[in-house]
């Protein structure tokens, strides 16, 4: 990760301070949560996906509205073999949704399958 001096306003600072505490989370982490998002956004093109911080503090793209995470619909396509429609009816989601989370999957596959990888490998430490 890259370190990055940024200057802000102080009533900003201060708002996002107050907005970072509410989220139980810090300011730099906030602050990257708000440029990830702004950046998805302009991307744009997937306005399904929104980001959540995960257990270990790293933000995790996830199905808006469902808490459903994008690697979980990529496992179960790339790793299961899953069809769209299965995938849909198993966890209660639209086929855009799918779609777009699939979309999504292949757009940042690098970060996603790391984060994949990162994972089996605690489960296997762990089990």
């Amino acid at each position: 990760m890259t370190a990055y001096a940024l200057n802000l306003p102080d009533q900003l600072k201060q708002e996002i301070e107050q907005l970072a505490q509410i989220q139980g989370i810090s300011l730099d982490q906030f602050i990257l949560l708000a440029v990830t998002e702004k950046v998805s956004t302009l991307k744009a093109s997937f306005p399904q996906i929104a980001y959540r911080q995960g257990s270990n503090g790293q933000l995790v793209p996830i199905i808006k509205g469902t808490g459903i995470r994008v690697q979980t619909v990529a496992i179960a396509s790339q790793k299961w073999g899953m069809s769209l429609s299965q995938i849909k009816n198993e966890y209660d989601l639209t086929e855009i949704q799918v779609r777009e989370a699939l979309s999504f999957y292949a757009v940042n596959k690098e970060q996603i399958d790391a984060a994949i990888a990162s994972e089996e490998s605690l489960e296997i430490a762990n089990g």
